[in-house]
């Protein structure tokens, strides 16, 4: 049950988030969802759903992108400016090295402390991360995860294949990704939030 709100009369109502201590900001006002990252809290402009849920259980099915939202854009930078295969040589050269956070890592781990309560089998919230990566980019970002001591329910490195279909699989109830492009192919099956942050939207 909701029992706390703040109307804001027209005024944006990202000022109020750390406020009310909370972990997520959802957002239709671009500048809304950017203010709110600038502040530090995991923030996605919602982008239409046409699709509605795909998961037959009672979990709730959460879907992250991994360079640029969970992580920084560190290796995603390196990608951008020098190509794939110096982007692969960079991640195996750093795969030891824990990648930064990105906006929302604290939410993820948010999730994850939710997950603690519940045997694994019981818990109501199901996680993954769905990338573009591809061996042997995926260890750093594994060995990442366990440095942060976070537990993903479940990993899905695809290579450049297309995100959609390994989401709807997945029966994901909602996607997070900082690429328009990737929000827009799921948009029409999943509630999708598009992540403005990193050098894709710099």
């Amino acid at each position: 049950d909701i029992s706390r709100a703040a109307f804001c009369g027209g005024e944006s109502p990202w000022r109020y988030i750390q406020a009310f201590g909370c972990h997520l900001f959802l957002s239709s006002e671009a500048d809304d969802v950017r203010s709110a990252l600038d502040s530090g809290v995991a923030a996605a402009t919602l982008v239409s759903n046409r699709g509605g849920s795909q998961s037959s259980s009672d979990q709730l099915r959460f879907a992250f992108d991994g360079d640029a939202v969970l992580f920084s854009d560190e290796a995603e930078r390196v990608f951008k400016s020098k190509g794939l295969e110096a982007f692969s040589a960079s991640e195996q050269a750093a795969a030891r090295e824990p990648l930064g956070g990105g906006p929302f890592k604290p939410f993820l781990s948010a999730l994850h402390q939710l997950q603690q309560g519940f045997p694994p089998s019981e818990a109501p919230i199901r996680t993954a991360l769905v990338t573009a990566r591809s061996a042997p980019a995926h260890e750093r970002v594994i060995r990442t995860l366990r440095a942060w001591n976070i537990r993903i329910d479940e990993s899905i490195f695809l290579g450049g294949l297309d995100k959609t279909d390994f989401l709807r699989a997945y029966q994901a109830d909602v996607f997070f990704d900082d690429q328009a492009s990737h929000c827009e192919s799921a948009a029409g099956h999943i509630a999708t939030g598009h992540v403005p942050h990193g050098v894709a939207n710099s």
